[in-house]
Order: structure tokens, then C-alpha cells, then sequence
């Protein structure tokens, strides 16, 4: 097993620990906690946001870190952060103590998943980047599979608290010991084929940094929408809660799926190529949503062009970057885009919320996710037309 092959393998787990302790685990730990708390719905929600926009705040910092010295020391501050935030979990006896876990925990997320990860492996993989990222993807994309079901059984065994203990555990003897063990160290850098410099202080290459920028803000804002409000927005489309969740059940393998087509295909297609597939995927199912109409196979269209698209914008995210600016800086490049996609992604649940509330049908929510698709796409076209220009900055 050659270098690369360990240091995927070691992210791949590291990614599914810390993507299902950080992130995934509020889905089923925070009610009872925030109920046990004595803590609002909002203010669970609201603390599990702020630590969103602190995660935004730390992510530019945290790849310029790994281009100067590697992604060891960031990887494996984030796993002790991790574990801190998930042992102030477990303490926590009231709801300040509960959003200060959740910051710690927003600070662990900038410096221990996909973005860091994917900057670690630029330095490492040379013209393997692109199937790398792709084998790192289809890791990270069993986290939810695997740390939804088991902190459930943590939560009926052990309690919200022994959970949270178990998972400070999981981050502190698994990830560090592997980002200590197998992410080389800040002096190792692969060779890789010549690519085009940015030119810094080109007008076009701010203009197609801003446009990319807010494309992937865009489906990160429709990520979390989704993924927040499922089953709420199926049901507007007349679909039951029972059928809206076994939809939303095929998202998981189609993520899968569209990954395992992209590592198979990815010789025939250019990364451009594949996020406008992605984008346009996108676009389609959420345009799709509001036409559901209580018609079960609507639903399960969205669900099947969603899932394969949001499979593989993980990977959009991580590669097309390089193709449109080049290689120079590019954790620090990843840092700067992953910031207002962390922001959209920690506002968006309010957002949709805020238009429930403007109507009671949620026919208004609806069309501005299709809105919402369709500006996305059309930023990342509009980026790919300025791909000419440089980063800027």
C-alpha cells in the first residue's frame, strides 16, 4: 500500500469520526440535550449556527496554515478540538455552557473536515488530486450512516451525555493519533504538472473567484436547507411524513452512487465538465420540488437527481478550484470559499423557517429554493466563462 493510498484511507476515517461527531450528531443528540437543558428549540439551533459561522470565520486561516506548513498540526489540533467540544457537550449544565461546546466544536470543523482535508491532500497527491478526493469523498459519504444510527444507540445505552463522552473519545484516540501517524509533515510536497498562475491582480479573476464563490455558497444554502427541512418540503408537496422519509433515504446512496460514477469516469470528463452536470442536477431537483404535487415519483425524482448532484459537489468543491486558479495557495484559496458557504450553510435553516412563516402552504419556500438552484448554476456558468482571469486578492 503506497503513501497516498494510507494517508486517503487514514482521512477517509478520520472524516467519517469527525463529520459524525461534529456535525451529524445534533441531529439526534441535541433534542435531548436541549430538553434536559431546559434550553429552547431555537437556542440549540441557534448555538449549532453560531458555531456554523465560527467554523466560516477560522477556514480561511486554517488553509493558508496547511499551504505554509502541512496539514498535520491543523488536522490534529482539530481533533483535539473536537474532543474538548464534545467533552463540554457531555458537561454541559446549562445553555451558556452548551453554546460554548458548540463554538469549540464549529472551531474543530475548520480544521479537521473536507476543507483541510482536501487542502492536506493537494500537497500530497500531484496529478492523483483528483481521484484522491473522489476515494476521500466516498469515505466521508457513510458518516451520517454510521453516526446517526450508533449515537442513537449511545443515547438509549448510555444517555446524551455518555454519547457525547464516547464521541471526545472517538476524536482523541482515533483522529489524532491517525492525522499524527500518516498526514506527512509540513516539509513534504508532491511534484505536479505545470499549471496556469493566477494572475493576482486581474479584474476578471476577482470577478470569477466572487462568481464560483457564490455558486457553491448557493448549493451549500440549498445542502442545508434540505437537509434540515426534508420532510416539511416534501410535505408541502402533498407527500405523507412516512413516504417523505423513505424518499429522503435514497439521498444517502445516490450520494454514494454519483461519487462511485464520478472515480469511474473521471478520465473521460473534465472537472469543469462534471460541476456543470452537478449544477445542473441541482437545479432540476429543486426546480422539481414545488411540481411534486402529492405524485410519489416526483418525489423520488428529486430525491434521485439531488442525491447524485449533492454526491458530487463535494468533489466540485475540492477540484475545480485548482482548474480555474491554479495551484498556488490553494488551501488557502479552499479556506476563502468554504467561509460564505459555512455562513449560507448555518443561516439557511432560520432562512427557510423565516418563509414558512409568510405562508402557511410553504409554496413561497419552495420557488426560492428552485430560484436558488437555477442562480447557482448560472454563477458556476458564469465562472467557467471567466476561468481567463486569475484569483485576484
Amino acid at each position: 500500500m503506497g503513501a497516498l493510498t494510507r494517508l486517503v484511507c487514514a482521512l477517509g476515517i478520520t472524516q467519517i469520526v469527525s463529520w459524525g461527531t461534529l456535525f451529524y450528531t445534533i441531529a439526534v443528540l441535541g433534542p435531548p440535550m436541549a430538553k434536559a437543558l431546559g434550553v429552547p428549540e431555537v437556542g440549540l439551533y441557534g448555538s449549532f449556527t453560531a458555531g456554523l459561522l465560527v467554523s466560516g470565520l477560522l477556514a480561511p486561516w486554517a488553509g493558508r496554515r496547511i499551504d505554509r506548513h502541512g496539514g498535520r498540526g491543523v488536522l490534529a489540533l482539530g481533533s483535539v478540538l473536537g474532543a474538548a467540544a464534545c467533552a463540554m457537550l457531555a458537561a454541559a449544565a446549562n445553555g451558556a455552557m452548551m453554546l460554548a461546546g458548540w463554538l469549540v466544536a464549529g472551531a474543530a470543523m475548520a480544521m479537521c473536515l473536507y476543507d483541510a482535508a482536501f487542502a492536506t491532500l493537494h500537497r500530497s497527491a500531484g496529478s492523483r488530486y483528483r481521484t484522491s478526493v473522489t476515494a476521500l469523498t466516498l469515505f466521508g459519504g457513510f458518516a451520517s450512516t454510521v453516526f446517526w444510527p450508533l449515537s442513537q444507540h449511545l443515547l438509549e445505552t448510555r444517555g446524551w451525555r455518555g454519547a457525547f463522552a464516547v464521541h471526545a473519545a472517538l476524536n482523541l484516540c482515533v483522529c489524532l493519533p491517525l492525522h499524527v501517524a500518516f498526514v506527512p509533515s509540513g516539509g513534504e510536497r508532491a511534484q505536479r504538472p505545470a499549471a496556469r498562475a493566477p494572475t493576482g491582480a486581474s479584474i476578471a479573476g476577482r470577478a470569477t473567484f466572487v462568481w464560483l464563490a457564490s455558486a457553491l455558497s448557493l448549493t451549500a444554502f440549498l445542502s442545508s436547507a434540505v437537509s434540515a427541512h426534508l420532510v416539511t418540503l416534501l410535505g408541502a408537496g402533498g407527500i405523507s411524513a412516512h413516504d417523505a422519509v423513505l424518499v429522503g433515504a435514497m439521498i444517502g446512496p445516490m450520494q454514494v452512487a454519483g461519487r462511485i460514477m464520478e472515480f469511474t469516469f473521471s478520465h473521460r470528463m473534465r472537472q469543469l465538465a462534471v460541476g456543470t452536470l452537478a449544477f445542473v442536477l441541482m437545479a432540476l431537483a429543486v426546480v422539481v420540488l414545488p411540481f411534486v404535487h402529492g405524485t410519489w415519483i416526483m418525489a423520488l425524482a428529486f430525491a434521485l437527481l439531488y442525491g447524485w448532484s449533492n454526491g458530487v459537489m463535494t468533489i466540485v468543491r475540492g477540484t475545480v478550484p485548482a482548474e480555474l486558479f491554479g495551484q498556488r495557495d490553494y488551501g488557502a484559496l479552499l479556506g476563502r470559499l468554504a467561509r460564505p458557504q459555512f455562513m449560507l450553510k448555518a443561516v439557511a435553516p432560520v432562512m427557510v423557517t423565516l418563509l414558512f412563516s409568510l405562508d402557511h402552504t410553504r409554496r413561497i419556500a419552495l420557488y426560492a429554493l428552485a430560484a436558488a438552484g437555477v442562480a447557482a448554476f448560472f454563477a458556476y456558468r458564469a465562472a467557467i466563462r471567466g476561468r481567463s482571469g486569475g484569483l485576484g486578492e
